[in-house]
């Protein structure tokens, strides 16, 4: 202890100039949303890197489990292609990746959170590949979160288990609307708030997302009713959503690109501003 306290007294003007440092560039990077978004990309293609070195090994370890995946959606696409009318007409490779309004990236993720109140996720997929903030990102279950910061080869992404995550989602059967949430508390469930009482919903009824939604497409799964309440402050219906997702385990995905949201945005801003 006496040795330690002869060390700091005797660089105690190096340990206050390196003090004075880190707190200054504190102070810059969040005062300054230029320097803070250099300092969130430079993070994120230094941790992007180590974590896909870590997530090779699980990878390798998880096999079975993400070939069976796998082959459930090359069954799925197959039979999407065995009913099509010309069967024998080859679907050209850029129109799959980039189909109607929407343009779709593959990926995978390399790492994962879920046992916070704001998880996140990261991606092996960034600028180089087309990647942007707000784009979507699902998997052959359903949704998994937005995209949310990006660096050429990496991106971060705002889980649905955040309990600031708000996304557009209805009621399949009837359409009712509301916003999907998440409270914090079970990996395996998400709210969907503000739905109208008069809505006709049941335990079982299939929970997808919303046609107000610029993000992601109409109708992608989500999960299905499990608990109905009513909000006591709102009067409107509160349910609880269970995931078609194991959240805890995840493996490739898609990031959807919506090619009209840039369009959508700045007509309802103009809008907004008359």
């Amino acid at each position: 202890m006496q040795q330690i306290f002869i060390f700091i007294i005797k660089n105690s003007t190096r340990l206050l100039f390196l003090l004075l440092l880190v707190i200054s560039l504190s102070l810059t990077i969040q005062s300054h949303s230029y320097h803070r978004s250099k300092v969130i990309n430079s993070a994120n293609f230094v941790t992007g890197g180590v974590y896909e070195r870590i997530n090779s090994v699980n990878e390798y370890l998880n096999l079975k489990t993400e070939n069976e995946g796998l082959a459930n959606e090359n069954a799925r696409l197959k039979s999407l292609l065995y009913n099509r009318k010309d069967t024998t007409k080859i679907i050209d490779k850029e129109l799959l990746s980039s189909f109607g309004n929407y343009k779709v990236i593959q990926s995978k993720i390399i790492n994962n959170s879920y046992n916070v109140h704001e998880n996140f996720l990261t991606i092996n997929a960034g600028t180089v590949k087309g990647v942007k903030p707000d784009m979507g990102v699902v998997n052959s279950k359903g949704i998994i979160g937005i995209v949310e910061n990006t660096s050429a080869d990496y991106a971060t992404v705002i889980s649905i288990l955040n309990v600031k995550s708000q996304i557009n989602a209805k009621i399949k059967k009837t359409s009712h609307f509301g916003t999907l949430t998440w409270n914090g508390k079970n990996t395996g469930y998400v709210q969907l708030i503000d739905v109208p009482r008069l809505a006709s919903v049941k335990k079982g009824d299939t929970i997808v997302t919303g046609a107000q939604s610029i993000i992601f497409p109409e109708n992608v799964n989500i999960g299905t009713i499990q608990k109905i309440y009513t909000d006591d402050k709102t009067n409107y219906f509160t349910i609880d959503v269970k995931l078609f997702n194991d959240m805890t385990s995840l493996g490739h995905v898609y990031i959807i690109e919506n090619k009209d949201r840039k369009q959508i945005l700045e007509l309802e801003n103009q809008n907004l501003n008359e």
